[in-house]
């Protein structure tokens, strides 16, 4: 074994050194090189759209916006998945809430750790110790990218966000070769002229590479006052746009600085995902508009997607669920049964118990959407809550009993479910 074999610090791959942090579960084992390739290939074909998310300047936020980018899109209702490719410096399980997750395998593919309604990949979930130190060299680096990408089973996606470390290195470059045709990336950069002028090699990074530039974020735009809301420059702001305006790409808005923000990142919750009201947040929701637009726009050329009622679309039914039977609020219960349905047969072929998410207004119909539910049960709900679902594809049903959510299931299914009262309507 030479020396380029080794990790980069002089010890073989086939062990773990304590200094290093190079586990032998993060390298794959040489595999036939075509079948890696049939693989690969076939994994990236069930993802939609790959968003790179990038900046030439460390220290820029560049983590809490692919995090929170992510946390919007499934909240939007779409199938995410958030893949932190910063091998040295990983943030993403850390602001998650993640750091003592680790990965299972199934069937021979590492299974993604799920959170938030995202599926979450990470070199920190295989490393055995928090403090552990990754010491690689560029090759190695490419190849456990490689391996995320090809050896964990991601599903159907309609987003695989990609959180890169700062630069124009390996890792982004991994990315863009490996997971080709990437849909593009959204630089992030604060207002200082020190670090636009860095991020500015990260636009002419993509443009090497026929990369799109979605758009520029400038995060850290000034400072929100916790107390009365007045939002101070500190750091001035707009550089980010005028560097956006003279490299001749999208700008996609200013984020400022916000103590919750931090706050969130410490504690390990999304920020968009507890604090969807507040005017960061929304700050937030107005970045991935053009993503949003990628999927409309290619959706104009495909065939409309199909829906329970005489297409392909399976039924889910969901059920808010307190003390094992439905709870005559939704917003109110414990959490969802998620049942698949065989619609033929009339019978439960799946049952999932779920957390919901913290109940906001627009957040429960959202994250059931993305579930992949198409009717919900309930004892009771407001008329703007039944909107709500609606606009997200899932039929409604009001009024039902207190019952189990297999006994409700039947009797839907077979026509003889009595609802009676909605008992809220506000």
């Amino acid at each position: 074994m030479t020396k380029d074999d080794n990790c980069g610090c002089g010890h073989a791959q086939s062990h773990k050194h304590t200094a290093c942090g190079a586990t032998q579960a993060a390298i794959p084992s040489g595999s036939n090189d075509t079948l890696d390739e049939m693989v690969l290939k076939e994994r990236l074909h069930r993802i939609r759209h790959k968003i790179l998310v990038m900046s030439g300047k460390g220290g820029v936020g560049k983590s809490t916006v692919a995090a929170n980018l992510a946390i919007s899109l499934s909240l939007a209702g779409k199938r995410v998945g958030l893949l932190d490719v910063d091998i040295h410096g990983p943030s993403i399980p850390k602001m998650l809430h993640l750091e003592d997750a680790h990965v299972q395998t199934k069937d021979g593919a590492i299974l993604p750790v799920e959170h938030a309604g995202l599926k979450v990949m990470s070199i920190g979930f295989l490393l055995q110790e928090r403090d552990d130190a990754v010491i690689w060299r560029g090759p190695m680096k490419a190849t456990v990218i490689k391996q995320f990408l090809q050896d964990v089973n991601w599903g159907d996606l309609d987003y695989l966000i990609v959180d890169s470390p700062p630069g124009t290195g390996d890792e982004p470059l991994s990315v863009c070769q490996l997971a080709a045709p990437v849909d593009g990336a959204i630089v992030v950069t604060t207002p200082q002229d020190v670090a636009t002028a860095d991020v500015r090699k990260s636009i002419t990074f993509c443009r090497q590479l026929d990369l799109p530039v979605l758009g520029v974020v400038e995060n850290m735009s000034g400072f929100v006052c916790p107390t009365c809301g007045t939002v101070t420059d500190i750091f001035m702001a707009g550089g980010g746009e005028l560097m956006a305006k003279a490299m001749g790409v999208p700008f996609l808005g200013r984020i400022p600085i916000d103590p919750a923000v931090g706050q969130a990142c410490d504690d390990g919750k999304p920020f968009v995902y507890h604090h969807s009201q507040t005017e960061t947040a929304k700050a937030f929701e107005r970045v991935i508009a053009p993503i949003l637009a990628i999927c409309c726009k290619i959706a104009t050329h495909e065939s409309p997607n199909t829906t329970n009622e005489g297409t392909n679309t399976p039924m889910k039914i969901a059920i808010p669920i307190a003390e094992g039977k439905l709870c005559m609020h939704f917003g109110h219960c414990d959490q969802f049964a998620l049942l698949d349905i065989d619609e033929k047969a009339k019978k439960i072929t799946k049952k999932q118990m779920l957390m919901p998410p913290p109940h906001e207004p627009g957040v429960l119909p959202r994250w059931l959407h993305a579930q992949g539910a198409t009717v919900i049960i309930a004892g009771g709900m407001g008329s703007r809550a039944q909107n709500l679902f609606a606009e997200n594809g899932i039929k409604v049903v009001v009024g039902a009993p207190a019952e189990a959510p297999e006994t409700l299931v039947a009797q839907y299914l077979e026509g003889t479910l009595v609802s009676g009262t909605n008992v809220c309507d506000h």
